[in-house]
């Protein structure tokens, strides 16, 4: 966990009680907290016992639970032989997306090995589950890789590299074939949480947890009152820990809904208790500060049903970037229910697509912007139940919107109470040990993307989020920390291909990357898969079978840091070609999301775009009925014409984080207590604040402020490019750049934009050149008084083009381009004249 202030990271250090110990396995601790959602009572006996059943393997494996059992102190008698046994093999069939639900296993269980070690003596046994399924089902299939060779046609500088890209793709293709042998296949290994964690079968519920370094475990919990001689678990020799306990004798689970559970085990660190890894609902109680995991399994007619089918993957992206636990206007933390309901519609009516959702993972510490997860499986508890975030997906399915989540599979929370650092008690569990498997910058754990069960475990949670919550794509978070062994920390990257394809290159990541993308595109194609990459790796967003990593769409950090750049100089230093540069200096045949600023900039010690420009004068002149400062005049301007360029040439996606579109004035500042650090230095909080934590749309609805003409160019922009498509259009031509003007110039399709970056001159009659001739109108305008302009234009104003080359383009036409201004003009033909509305007038219900 760490705090952040001014730019700078600090390990954050709980406090520990002194009057608390370690639980030992002889500890019959009862428990009180209530948590609020549980339905029903634990109807079992408080003095029956449920004991692990005899393990069905080898005698050597047998002598190991055996010896287990005796640790904990439990007796295992003859009874529990005869308590019903798991059958265990591969589902070779996976639910319909909108009409299964998950069909229980009938009958009688057993336990089986599977699973061959490749390269892991501790490889866990992942048996195959048989299921007789009732309802309907539809066969899915991951596609065999490819040869992986297209990627040196598309790009023939690779071709000096194949021997390190024909290594990484021989590693992807050994990977996949013995997943295939020892598996089933990609499409059945990714389904382990039909198998870990707790699964529930018409007869009883089975956990089952792979903790290879715990010498002793048992499942404890509200159910039990954390009695860990009452439920001991067993271990196979793959270090899978395994209980079954069947069904109340009225037939209710042993387990009821919203009961808290924890596995405690026996570890080379001593005894310890865990949230399990593979839990899928975690809550805080009262008081405490770890977390504790919930068995979340309401009744079947609590459980939310989606109604609407996912939208079609849009052709241009338009993403509204959000975090749910701050998207009120009032100073707390919001619900899912609250955002499905508020926000969503909010999202529509700007013009966006896609909506993407922060720190949905559960993360314990709130500041981190979730972006330290401490349960992968889990959508986070302060926002709701896991039914309300399904609500909230199926309202943005009906509004038309597509849904990413920002995954994090780039690094982990190093909290050992309540996430998976030293699950097992060792070090190397889940991640590399020592140093390569500690982010120094981040504070963080970092995987071990060549463990067998690693990739299981991430494959798995991917695809959980996509088939439990219909999530359609993911935006994968630090994957340039992933990619390379230095984590692209205190490494400047030139685009020398040198860079890329070397020893810093972790190629064990990058085959993940490209097992998680052929996983998800092979079950959904019509997915989304956005990599945030400041590196520039080539065949980033290259599907795999071409050699490439498989991504979608990568994000175009590098627009954003010349923004800041620009901001802290003075509009005489701009240069516009140098503008232009950035916003197109992208790889060839791979798609970019674009911003103009991060959500890190939004953070308490930094800088959003609008701050940068107006500073403290937003704070004193944004109200229509007073006289603006020049700054806030400039800062009006440059605020439209920097958000519309970006969107015009910097990629094929645009995202913007919610309440920057308008300016937002105020940062984000979670709430924090003081800190008191080691050496005795102390960092402030603000006392538990949540003013600072939340989005003022309140100031952006305001029709007698400036942030409303801000928010309405923002929607006309996003509407134009609804209409337009000018993201994608495969016909684009930059035709000026003049530095002396400070005027840039460029064809988008049919639509010929106009940047006047000057900060005093406008250009009357002022010619610019476009490839369709006919008649023109301006369909936007930043500086229309609806977006807080001067109206200097004439929206009804046509123009007509003249014949003869200029600026290298077969026809002209004559403008009139206003200081600090953005106009964007359309050819029209007498079928679509009369249907064009200028954009700014678009009505409030479309």
């Amino acid at each position: 966990m760490v705090y952040t202030i001014s730019g700078v990271r600090f390990p954050h250090l709980p406090s520990i009680k002194k009057n608390s110990s370690l639980p030992s396995f002889n500890d019959d601790r009862s428990r009180t907290n209530a948590v609020s959602f549980s339905l029903r009572k634990d109807t079992r006996s408080s003095s029956g016992k449920i004991f692990a059943r005899k393990p069905s393997y080898d005698s050597e494996s047998s002598s190991v639970a055996t010896t287990a059992s005796e640790n904990l102190g439990s007796h295992q008698s003859d009874s529990a032989s005869a308590e019903p046994q798991e059958t265990v093999s591969q589902v070779t069939q996976v639910h319909d997306d909108v009409d299964a639900q998950k069909a229980e296993t009938e009958g009688q269980e057993q336990t089986s090995a599977l699973s061959t070690s490749v390269g892991e003596s501790n490889k866990a046994n992942t048996a195959s589950m048989s299921e007789s399924l009732d309802q309907k089902v539809v066969q899915r299939r991951i596609p065999p890789p490819g040869d992986g060779k297209k990627i040196y046609d598309i790009d023939p500088m690779l071709k000096s590299y194949d021997g390190h890209l024909d290594y990484r793709y021989g590693q992807y293709i050994k990977l996949r074939e013995e997943i295939d042998k020892n598996e089933g296949g990609l499409e059945a290994f990714s389904r382990g949480y039909e198998i870990f964690g707790f699964t529930r079968s018409a007869t009883g519920i089975t956990y089952r947890e792979w903790a290879p370094g715990a010498k002793a475990a048992s499942l404890i919990g509200d159910f039990n009152n954390w009695n860990s001689k009452a439920d001991v678990m067993t271990r196979n020799e793959y270090g899978v820990w395994e209980i079954f306990l069947p069904n109340n004798a009225d037939g209710s689970p042993a387990i009821p809904h919203g009961s808290r559970v924890k596995i405690r085990m026996d570890t080379p660190s001593g005894i310890k208790d865990s949230i399990p890894a593979w839990i899928k609902y975690s809550v805080q109680a009262p008081g405490e500060i770890p977390y504790d995991g919930v068995y979340y399994d309401p009744a079947e007619e609590d459980k939310y049903v989606f109604k609407h089918p996912r939208p079609r993957k849009p052709t241009s992206l338009r993403i509204y970037e959000s975090h749910v636990g701050m998207s009120s206007t009032e100073p707390m933390i919001n619900t899912y229910a609250n955002f499905r309901d508020d926000v969503l519609p909010r999202i529509k009516k700007l013009g966006y697509n896609a909506v993407q959702i922060m720190a949905i993972q559960e993360h314990s510490y709130y500041a981190s912007f979730g972006y330290h997860v401490t349960n992968f499986f889990a959508p986070s508890s302060r926002f709701g139940t896991p039914d309300d975030l399904k609500s909230l997906i199926d309202k943005a399915h009906e509004l038309g919107l597509v849904v990413l989540m920002d995954i994090v599979h780039s690094h982990a929370s190093k909290n050992t109470l309540d996430g998976l650092n030293m699950f097992d008690g060792t070090d190397g569990q889940y991640f590399h040990s020592g140093e390569r498997g500690y982010h120094w910058m981040w504070d963080s754990r970092l995987f071990n993307y060549g463990s067998w069960e690693v990739l299981r475990y991430l494959l798995s949670n991917a695809r959980w989020w996509l088939e439990e919550y219909k999530f359609d794509g993911f935006r994968f978070d630090g994957v340039t920390s992933m990619m390379y062994t230095h984590h692209g920390l205190q490494v400047e990257f030139t685009g020398n291909y040198n860079e890329y394809f070397g020893y810093s290159t972790d190629v064990d990541a990058v085959v993940y990357l490209m097992l998680v993308n052929d996983m998800i595109h092979g079950l959904y194609p019509e997915a989304i898969v956005v990599g945030e990459d400041v590196s520039g790796m080539p065949a980033f967003c290259i599907p795999v079978q071409d050699g490439g990593v498989g991504f979608d769409y990568r994000l175009h950090m590098a627009v954003a840091d010349k923004w800041i750049e620009l901001l802290k100089k003075r509009d005489e230093e701009w240069q516009v070609g140098d503008i232009v540069f950035t916003l197109t200096n992208r790889r060839w045949g791979e798609k970019c999301v674009v911003y103009a600023e991060s959500h890190d900039q939004a953070l308490v010690g930094d800088k959003t775009i609008a701050f940068w420009l107006m500073d403290k004068d937003m704070y004193d002149f944004m109200a229509v009925d007073k006289q603006a400062t020049p700054r806030v005049d400039r800062g009006i301007a440059l605020h439209k014409m920097i958000r519309l360029i970006t969107m015009g040439l910097g990629g094929e996606g645009y995202l913007n984080f919610m309440g920057n579109e308008f300016g937002h004035p105020e940062w984000i500042d979670f709430p924090r207590t003081d800190q008191h650090l080691p050496d005795g230095r102390v960092i402030p909080g603000n006392n538990g604040s949540y003013d600072k934590c939340r989005r003022r749309f309140d100031l952006g609805d305001a029709e007698y402020l400036r942030y409303h003409g801000l928010q309405e160019f923002d929607r006309a922009m996003q509407h134009l490019e609804e209409k337009y498509g000018f993201m994608t259009s495969e016909h684009q031509y930059i035709s000026r750049k003049d530095e002396g003007d400070r005027v840039i110039v460029f064809e988008k399709g049919n639509l010929v934009f106009v940047f006047n970056f000057h900060w005093t001159n406008s250009y009357s009659d002022y010619r610019i050149g476009c490839s369709v001739p006919g008649k023109y109108k301006i369909v936007l305008d930043s500086d229309d008084s609806l977006f807080g302009g001067f109206n200097r234009l004439d929206d009804s104003a046509e123009f007509f083009t003249s014949d003869g080359r200029y600026d290298d383009r077969p026809c002209s036409l004559m403008v009139y381009s206003p200081c600090r201004t953005a106009v964007v003009y359309a050819a029209v033909d007498g079928n679509e004249d009369s249907s064009l509305v200028p954009i700014g007038l678009v009505p409030d219900d479309v």
